[in-house]
């Protein structure tokens, strides 16, 4: 399997892709006017406790206070509070914690009024970015994440990423990590540790200690509210997140940011510093790879598939619905059982690609097609269960509804990415059409559909408008040529000056529309 990240950098942004074997999986973007990214940890002020909502709003400099729920305080809040107060007076300059006087954990179940007042400076975290109208959600019990570990300060906990199976790897990472681990500060392991050596773990581990350093300089002298520790360039937090061994390129049109890149894997993996390429060609680096063509398809209410599948997906305020549909699907299923399982299989991983490549979060309903046979739902909900492994977000998938619903929750951070695929109707007049780009594909699969019918016998031409006309007649081999090696049909293409440009007809040798 091959996994490709190709970035590309503009004045004002800069886009991140991700391929498994040439197939767009994930799409991210880093805009300069991002001031609130999951990870940023800030100085702040607390504005007010609310009793009513066992929360306090908190003044981050974002036009809405963040909120921080009591749950979202941390145990360790009263030593927290204590360091703080101590480092921004200058009392404290060791920031190790090795001695430091830690005061006993807040009560699970307390109240806001209790653990924090007005005006109170606090440390806290961002959890969830600005999303629609609601402001950025916070936590107080914070995180440093690195490559193999994440350090958690005030806490002594070891944990071990639950996405680790075996017992005894477990075992060995808790053990290697005990015994590294500075006094006053808790680690949970990543699961790209498993595998590594104590050298390794203690180089991630002494880097995260530096970050909590520099972090902690800065607190005395901070404006409140003001960030204190800025999270990892979007790059280097994808590279940090799902970077390993089945990468085989990163490609970067930006000369600075390539640098940036390739000091950044040559930290993390140096033997993998070559895979790090410069994009210099005169074609737009995402155009290249087939990724404009690919967000053309991938981002509009209708997702298709091969043969003729395809899925609806709409959104509420309070939901996702996506609906999954077999089209005219044409197969050698020998029943209707059969064909139901082999497009829902397909939806499936049609599905779990959707919901990285938007980053869909909240409530997901799935209406799948409907399935007689257990053995067929139980299939369906473990191969969907194995298509979401590399989702990084969390989720939960509950198992098939008798009405053949899957419902699925999914961890959301950041706003839903959103592309607009329709376009300006290139005729002047009308509603906006359907992205031009997609007109082939849109093609192929209607004359595939066609080839397999009794309609292939009775000669098939293309009505189209003459500039499309001339675009699949043209060159060598043309498209046409290649529809003629592929299906052992040669298809006449009739130019149409009648026809708008996106109009087409498959009609027969009577002159007959048959689609």
């Amino acid at each position: 399997m091959n996994r490709e990240l190709i970035v590309r950098s503009s004045s004002n942004a800069v886009d991140f892709a991700l391929l498994k074997d040439g197939k767009l999986t994930e799409l991210h973007k880093e805009e300069d006017s991002n001031d609130f990214a999951v990870g940023d940890i800030m100085i702040a002020k607390v504005r007010k406790p609310v009793t009513g909502l066992n929360a306090a709003f908190v003044n981050v400099g974002y036009e809405k206070d963040a909120f921080l729920h009591y749950h979202d305080l941390g145990p360790q809040l009263a030593s927290m509070l204590k360091f703080i107060k101590k480092v921004s007076t200058g009392k404290l300059t060791d920031y190790s914690l090795d001695n430091f006087q830690f005061e006993e954990d807040i009560d699970k179940n307390g109240s806001i009024s209790d653990a924090i007042k007005a005006n109170q400076s606090l440390l806290v975290q961002i959890v969830k970015e600005p999303i629609s109208t609601k402001g950025p959600r916070i936590s107080s019990e914070l995180s440093i994440a690195g490559r193999y570990l994440v350090m958690v300060p005030f806490s002594d906990r070891v944990s071990v990423s639950q996405k680790i199976e075996s017992k005894e790897e477990k075992d060995r990472l808790k053990r290697l990590v005990r015994s590294i681990k500075p006094k006053g500060f808790g680690v949970i392991i990543r699961t790209v540790a498993e595998g590594k050596k104590v050298a390794e773990l203690d180089k991630d581990l002494q880097n995260l200690l530096i970050k909590w350093s520099v972090m902690c300089n800065k607190i005395q002298k901070a404006p409140h509210p003001s960030k204190v520790l800025v999270e990892l360039n979007r790059a280097s937090s994808i590279l940090r997140d799902v970077f390993n061994d089945s990468f085989t390129g990163i490609h970067v049109d930006d000369e600075t940011l390539y640098e940036q890149v390739k000091d950044y894997v040559h930290e993390i993996a140096p033997e993998k510093e070559s895979i790090v390429k410069l994009y210099s060609s005169t074609v737009p680096i995402f155009e290249k790879f087939g990724i404009e063509r690919q967000i053309k398809t991938s981002f509009g209410r209708t997702a298709t598939m091969s043969k003729g599948a395809y899925l609806i997906i709409e959104h509420t305020e309070a939901l996702h619905v996506i609906d999954v549909n077999s089209g005219n699907r044409s197969n050698k299923a020998k029943n209707q059982e059969d064909t139901a399982l082999e497009v829902n299989l397909l939806a499936a991983s049609e599905i779990a690609r959707q919901l990285r490549l938007r980053d869909m979060g909240g409530i997901i309903v799935v209406d799948f097609i409907d399935m007689g046979k257990g053995e067929h739902r139980r299939r369906l909900f473990e191969h969907l269960r194995d298509e979401m492994k590399d989702d990084r977000a969390k989720h939960k998938i509950l198992p098939p509804s008798k009405f053949g619903l899957i419902q699925i929750t999914r961890q959301r951070v950041r706003p839903e990415m959103n592309i607009k695929t329709s376009e300006v109707n290139p005729n002047g007049t009308g509603p906006e059409v359907e992205a031009p780009i997609v007109l082939l594909d849109k093609i192929n699969v209607d004359l595939e559909k066609l080839l397999k019918g009794p309609a292939k016998d009775n000669g098939i031409s293309l009505n189209i408008h003459p500039f499309i006309a001339a675009y699949l007649t043209k060159g060598f081999p043309s498209i046409r040529t290649k529809w003629f090696l592929e299906h052992k049909k040669w298809i006449k293409i009739q130019p149409r000056d009648a026809y708008t440009y996106l109009e087409y007809r498959f009609k027969n040798k009577d002159g007959k529309t048959i689609y």
